[in-house]
């Protein structure tokens, strides 16, 4: 009797065990659907892959940034705030003001807030800030600190994406959403809204031709650079040689999707280290190969603004789509990250 009564209590608490695990194994749902044009896209994303929700009710959010601890922070453009989501499903906030100090000088809805972050050394996250113009560092005590905020004496219009070489050397976007008139902005100070190079202390524009410059990324071996331009009359994925010194030359469309219907412009995108890209754009995530073939889009149901790699593999990507924060597992690493937290 004693033994019978033992199994069963044991019996019990693994059941509740089991029981207690469900709701966190379904605590964020599967949404949307993944849009396969090519069989190379199994290989990347696996046929039993689904896009899990893991947060919703923002304002618009961008530039997702892993921890090693599995935190997530993405910013609210809108919002004006940077949080942090959790594993255990919390979210939090971690800068309010995320982008703009004194947003009253904006119309409510204005992206005036923060958008692209990056790891640095020792801990310390470099954000792009529209309202302040600027790109800003935060340590560790999450103290803020400004990084660069001019060029030539000229406030930047409103940094928006930026991504570090092998070398250190840390490259830019910047177009002008942080300003309510854009480019018939009165504060406007540079002519152009360009792509900069920050190396050895100094500041270098590379490229000033662009309308809308926005999502950067390095191909694997840093021969390429991509910049997506996200204006509704030019909508593309650009391509520009990296030459020995850092700067670009021979630009080319690298894909065009100006004559998509589909809500949504080319925006951020990262690179897995096979050389493909994800590049936020009309109606979902965009995944081409690096010759530039469309293989197929994750469509998590909200047009998706930015993605980043996480996870203890590298395999996890976290995308930003309007209000929610998504995630999707893969079956290809991301490209490495120069630095981490």
């Amino acid at each position: 009797m004693f033994k019978t009564c033992c199994f069963l209590s044991f019996a019990a608490l693994l059941l509740t065990a089991c029981s207690s695990n469900k709701p966190a194994q379904e605590q964020f749902p599967a949404v949307g659907s993944i849009l396969r044009l090519d069989p190379a896209l199994d290989a990347l994303v696996p046929p039993d892959a689904k896009i899990e929700k893991l947060a919703g009710g923002f304002k618009f959010v961008e530039g997702p940034l892993a921890f090693s601890n599995g935190n997530v922070w993405f910013s609210d453009v809108v919002g004006n705030v940077v949080r942090q989501w959790s594993p255990d499903g919390a979210v939090t906030e971690i800068l309010n003001p995320g982008g703009a100090d004194n947003p009253g000088y904006a119309p409510a809805g204005s992206y005036i807030g923060p958008n692209g972050m990056v790891h640095g050394k020792d801990g310390v996250v470099f954000l792009c800030q529209h309202g302040n113009r600027r790109i800003v560092q935060i340590d560790k005590n999450r103290q803020v600190s400004t990084f660069l905020d001019r060029w030539e004496g000229k406030r930047f219009n409103s940094p928006n994406d930026l991504v570090f070489k092998s070398n250190g050397a840390l490259y830019f976007t910047d177009p002008p959403y942080g300003l309510v008139k854009q480019d018939e902005d009165p504060a406007k100070e540079i002519p152009f809204n360009g792509v900069f190079r920050y190396a050895d202390g100094k500041l270098t524009p590379l490229i000033r031709d662009m309308t809308r410059p926005n999502g950067i990324a390095f191909s694997p071996d840093e021969k390429y650079l991509y910049i997506s331009n996200s204006d509704d009359k030019h909508k593309v994925w650009m391509r520009y040689d990296v030459q020995p010194d850092g700067s670009l030359t021979n630009g080319k469309v690298f894909f065009d999707v100006t004559a998509e219907k589909d809500p949504g412009e080319p925006d951020g995108m990262k690179v897995d280290s096979k050389g493909n890209l994800y590049c936020a754009g009309p109606g979902g995530l965009w995944i081409f190969s690096p010759e530039g073939k469309h293989l197929g889009t994750i469509k998590p149901g909200e047009t998706p603004a930015n993605c980043n790699w996480g996870g203890p593999d590298r395999k996890t990507l976290y995308i930003t789509a309007e209000t929610g924060l998504y995630r999707v597992r893969l079956a290809v690493e991301g490209e490495k990250a120069l630095y981490n937290d």
